[in-house]
């Protein structure tokens, strides 16, 4: 995967639902289970004075009333890909994973 939009793509796949977001406004009312997504740094790596690489990271947040989620595992296939914690808000289960394109 290179953009974001291939990235929203493999993660409607994952998940077997469209119930993907990227940064979605407080407004939208999501509909679980769910992923949500955003960018959270990017990675430049430089020499000779100039960017040769830049890598995106986002954060992928699986969403769901069950606390082991079957998707989580498939994203933790997915090369540069890691888990970082897990928490509960609003009788739901939050996952966080980190993701460099």
């Amino acid at each position: 995967m290179k953009t974001r939009l291939e990235l929203q793509s493999k993660l409607e796949e994952l998940l077997g639902f469209r119930h993907v977001y990227y940064q979605p406004p407080e407004s939208v009312k999501m509909e679980y289970p769910a992923i949500r997504y955003s960018k959270s740094m990017i990675r430049s790596q430089e020499a000779n004075n100039g960017t040769y690489i830049e890598n995106e990271r986002y954060e992928i947040t699986v969403i769901d009333k069950k606390p082991d989620n079957p998707v989580i595992k498939k994203l933790l296939a997915l090369p540069h890909c890691g888990y970082e914690r897990q928490y509960r808000a609003d009788n739901l289960n939050h996952d966080v994973l980190t993701i460099y394109l």
